[in-house]
């Protein structure tokens, strides 16, 4: 496949859905920056995916929460990217952000820290009348749920921004992309059962994004399965669906 992009800039590499991404753009010979908390997990997948393909790999420090720092992170990198990935997220503790105030952390990170990054990154887009951003978002934001809905409320309200952000980038060239994954085997959800069959593997769901940036798709659920599940629980009736332990 021929990609439209020549730089993908992945916000929250270490996490392993963007990781898999990192691998599968540098086999593409797609130059790379890779930015988040940890510094020496990125420094060890650099070196990694320079020793097996010959693409550029730049790295940087990206805190999703020091919002102030955004605009100066951004400023900073070494190349500028064409292309951006907003991969980072935290599940948090469901029981314990109904108890305290914990629950900022998730919505901060899920949603305020995204929505600051994505709004700086478009702004030189659209200037640049080219681009393509790309955001994971969750099945968990279509409906609330009980189990999670601190969680849900996130990216119910991320899924909206980038509606909103697609529909106003349209004019100038620049694609915005949903990615709605359901369960997928990461370190995000260890020690949770989830079924086989509905659950996707991080490689896989890497080469669908890439895809589906690279097509200029507004959204998609992965597994596509989910898009039929969601469409079942979003028309349960609210009278019905508040007395369902889900």
């Amino acid at each position: 496949m021929t990609y439209k992009f020549n730089h993908l800039l992945i916000l929250g590499a270490n996490s392993d859905i963007a990781e898999q991404v990192a691998y599968q753009a540098a086999k593409e010979r797609i130059a790379l920056t890779l930015s988040g908390r940890n510094f020496e997990k990125l420094k060890a997948l650099q070196s990694d995916i320079q020793a097996k393909h010959e693409v550029t790999v730049y790295i940087r420090k990206f805190d999703a929460d020091k919002i102030n720092e955004h605009q100066s992170f951004y400023n900073g990198l070494d190349e500028k990217p064409d292309a951006v990935l907003c991969a980072f997220g935290i599940l948090g503790d469901q029981k314990l952000a109904e108890k305290d105030e914990s629950w900022q952390n998730i919505i901060q990170t899920n949603f305020t820290g995204a929505v600051s990054i994505l709004s700086i990154i478009a702004n030189d887009f659209e200037k640049r009348k080219h681009g393509f951003i790309a955001g994971i978002s969750s099945v968990a934001g279509d409906r609330g749920r009980q189990s999670n809905y601190f969680y849900g409320a996130a990216k119910a309200g991320f899924t909206t921004f980038l509606s909103g952000l697609r529909n106003r980038m349209q004019h100038c060239n620049v694609s915005v992309l949903t990615v709605k994954p359901g369960f997928v085997k990461t370190k995000m959800i260890d020690g949770l059962e989830t079924p086989g069959p509905l659950t996707a593997k991080p490689a896989k769901l890497a080469k669908a994004i890439l895809t589906a940036m690279n097509k200029r798709k507004s959204e998609i659920y992965y597994k596509p399965i989910w898009w039929f599940i969601m469409k079942i629980i979003t028309s349960i009736p609210e009278n019905l669906f508040k007395k369902m332990k889900l």
